[in-house]
């Protein structure tokens, strides 16, 4: 199976459904709300799935780009991804494992834009959402868009973090999170 992104560019995805990629409807939204903020960014891609978002950010031009997921077989589609789509002076990072452990590991970095999308019945939002805020991985004048279903989630206050704006798109909601 495959996906198309910015420019007409064929990614390879993952058969079944464990897997979900960002629908084309939202990734359009998403780079059109941030339009302008891509070029040289630092972006951070986390429950990658297929990669298809830091593959759209790396066609845009992010400078570095940054996946974090917990399957093995997706790490390697997004490796395959992000390597066909990369441009000289472009950088890219693939890590493995569970995400909240593999933020920690990201202590001491900014990224000017993190996009999360986990599965929608995960328990991670609050417990990824706190660690960004705690090892300070948001630039200042940054932005989180967390993808979520509208139905499913309540995320409690989190410190140094504010709501900016929130988009629903049948069913998938967006919420951006600032520095507050």
């Amino acid at each position: 199976m495959s996906l198309r992104i910015y420019g007409n560019r064929q990614l390879k995805t993952l058969p079944g459904q464990t897997t979900r990629p960002t629908l084309a409807r939202v990734r359009e939204a998403v780079f059109n709300i941030w339009q302008g903020t891509i070029e040289d960014c630092r972006w951070l891609d986390l429950c990658a799935g297929t990669g298809s978002m830091g593959a759209e950010a790396l066609c845009r031009g992010a400078s570095y780009v940054v996946g974090i997921e917990k399957s093995s077989r997706a790490c390697g589609i997004i490796q395959q991804n992000w390597q066909q789509v990369v441009q000289p002076g472009q950088t890219f990072e693939v890590l493995r494992g569970d995400v909240v452990q593999r933020l920690k590991m990201l202590e001491g970095q900014k990224f000017d834009r993190i996009y999360f999308d986990p599965p929608y019945a995960s328990n991670l939002y609050q417990s990824v959402l706190d660690t960004i805020a705690q090892y300070q991985l948001l630039n200042e004048d940054g932005e989180i868009a967390v993808e979520h279903s509208p139905d499913l989630w309540n995320v409690e206050e989190i410190p140094s973090l504010e709501i900016c704006r929130e988009k629903v798109y049948g069913n998938t909601a967006l919420r951006f999170y600032c520095q507050n």
